[in-house]
């Protein structure tokens, strides 16, 4: 099992996301992933950085960390320009960008800012262009196509990736499981659905399996109350789905479970918003108990 720390460029200092991204790479953490939103989820009033510029800011700071988002909304970018961005982060990184994409964001932030007005169904067939359009694009051949959202002429874009760029597809619904099992490297568990895993694990095909989790560290027992009770503040609804709580020790029966359950990657969400204490904790306990440091991170051609 490998460890990704999902980071939410949110309430931090450029500095602070730095140091995290730091921290978790000495405690042995294979990736890091930022969001993707134009305004923070419940927390409109917050701060927040651009998703793809968070990660080239970071990739600039690190040696080993593989670099994503969970996820990418496909209705932000045309897929030429994804397609373009991620080559772009692939070579800047010496191959260390994987890209994570889902449907779209919440119907509200899209109506804010004024995207078209599509269905979930409609948003999912978008997400399937763009993927098939990443593709060729990434080929270096000249691409024509005419879609349903897009229309494209003798359109060619180069370099191409370095490796293949491991795709990540979130979501259970049976649509968006088609395209896990037609394009993605990586079928991730978003953190409020863990307990479908089981039930449509069968339907992402090929795809490795990676989860969400949100986790509150218990360091001195004489504060698990608190601490359990912040998160749960912070956190509200999505406490009550995959969320671990505990000391090192704790976490361990279930994230092995997960592991013989064919997870084989964490997104670890921590509720303290990733302390470096937290980062070299998780590190020394669990990560060295469970994880290995992943070379590849998905095919490779």
């Amino acid at each position: 099992m490998e460890f990704h720390l999902f980071l939410p460029q949110m309430r931090l200092t450029p500095e602070a996301l730095k140091a995290r991204a730091l921290a978790a790479e000495a405690a042995g953490f294979t990736g890091l992933a930022v969001m993707d939103h134009l305004f923070p989820p419940g927390a409109p009033d917050q701060p927040m950085y651009e998703a793809l510029t968070t990660v080239t800011w970071l990739a600039a700071f690190t040696e080993r960390l593989r670099l994503g988002h969970l996820v990418l909304c496909d209705s932000f970018r045309h897929p030429a320009v994804l397609a373009r961005q991620a080559v772009t982060l692939d070579h800047l990184s010496g191959g260390r960008f994987e890209l994570g994409i889902g449907s779209g964001s919440t119907p509200g932030e899209l109506a804010s800012y004024g995207f078209p007005a599509l269905s979930a169904a409609q948003r999912v067939e978008r997400l399937g262009e763009t993927l098939e359009l990443l593709g060729r694009f990434w080929s270096g051949e000249t691409v024509d196509h005419e879609g349903e959202f897009f229309r494209v002429q003798g359109a060619r874009q180069l370099p191409v990736p370095l490796h293949r760029i491991p795709i990540v597809v979130g979501g259970t619904g049976s649509r968006t499981m088609a395209l896990v099992a037609e394009y993605a490297d990586w079928w991730n568990v978003p953190v409020h659905q863990t307990d479908r895993l089981g039930r449509v694990r069968s339907a992402a095909g090929s795809a490795r399996v990676s989860a969400q989790l949100l986790v509150t560290l218990v360091g001195d027992e004489s504060t698990r109350e608190d601490v359990t009770a912040l998160a749960r503040r912070r956190f509200g609804r999505m406490s009550q789905g995959g969320h671990l709580v505990g000391r090192p020790e704790e976490l361990l029966p279930r994230l092995a479970e997960l592991q013989d359950g064919g997870v084989e990657r964490i997104y670890t969400w921590f509720t303290d918003f990733a302390t470096p204490d937290t980062l070299t904790t998780f590190g020394r306990e669990v990560v060295t108990a469970l994880g290995h440091e992943s070379a590849g991170g998905g095919t490779q051609e």
